[in-house]
């Protein structure tokens, strides 16, 4: 259905048995893969500014906001200013997949950077850029795009006051803003949530990201009629005071099964 014919009924499509706790395949798949690139012109330019995906974002203690990037063109190094989504930064550390700190990564590398503004999103398109003027000029663009995307503030209301509106079918979906500690939490959570509800009423995730819960989202939801849940994250103060005079209503959890539980009744 997809296209995908194996290479033994005469297709283009490598199938190589693997099995990394046997031991079995690893150096026919690393031969593969290089077989592909070579036969698909797969390449990059190692002296060009970097360019890559970011894998995941995460907002740690020590370090504050980090993001895995894998570089695809380019080289990264330290001292780059690099924007992805609405995060940008100096790269004032890079760490390789043992925890070792690099000065560079070429391409095909994939690296921890440290020194960024905000967690970015995993999938983001992360870019070497020419200043930290020119990354906040592409931030302001890129919050004005979703400023105007946005409907006009309305009045929030709470997970209360929604339970209220259920029973009286004045509402047939509850529009929800996650944010959580790491980007790998995302999914289970927005998963979990979207399966709750019926076909008359159901849950919508209209935004979910890592990182503080900011002013911003508190703004989304004030203007979407939203809940600010927060997994193992907590409202920074400015968004606190904004949620209080907005009545947006925060609700933050430590553990995933009390969070859909409560959201269930």
């Amino acid at each position: 259905d997809l296209g995908l014919t194996p290479d033994d009924w005469g297709g283009n499509t490598l199938c190589i048995p693997v099995s990394a706790k046997q031991k079995i395949g690893l150096d026919d798949l690393l031969e593969g893969i290089l077989l592909v690139a070579d036969s698909s012109e797969i390449k990059a330019n190692p002296d060009r500014h970097a360019v890559g995906t970011v894998l995941e974002g995460r907002l740690e203690r020590t370090h504050g906001a980090t993001a895995t990037v894998l570089v695809q063109n380019g080289t990264l190094r330290l001292g780059d200013t690099v924007i992805a989504g609405m995060a940008y930064g100096r790269v004032r550390k890079m760490l390789d997949e043992s925890g070792r700190p690099i000065a560079e990564a070429p391409p095909s590398t994939p690296v921890m950077i440290l020194g960024l503004s905000g967690v970015p999103e995993a999938g983001e398109i992360f870019q070497v850029v020419a200043d930290e003027r020119a990354a906040r000029a592409m931030i302001a663009r890129r919050q004005e795009e979703l400023a105007a995307k946005a409907a006009a503030p309305v009045k929030a209301f709470t997970l209360d006051d929604f339970s209220q509106r259920i029973q009286a079918g004045q509402v047939k979906e509850l529009n929800l803003i996650i944010k959580t500690d790491v980007q790998g939490s995302i999914e289970p959570i927005v998963n979990s949530l979207e399966k709750l509800g019926s076909e008359d009423l159901k849950v919508n995730v209209i935004h979910a990201a890592a990182g503080t819960i900011t002013e911003s989202d508190v703004n989304l939801a004030a203007a979407s009629h939203a809940i600010v849940i927060g997994f193992q994250v907590q409202p920074d103060p400015a968004a606190r005071r904004l949620a209080e005079s907005e009545g947006v209503d925060i609700r933050t959890y430590d553990i995933i099964y009390k969070l859909v539980d409560e959201v269930d009744k």
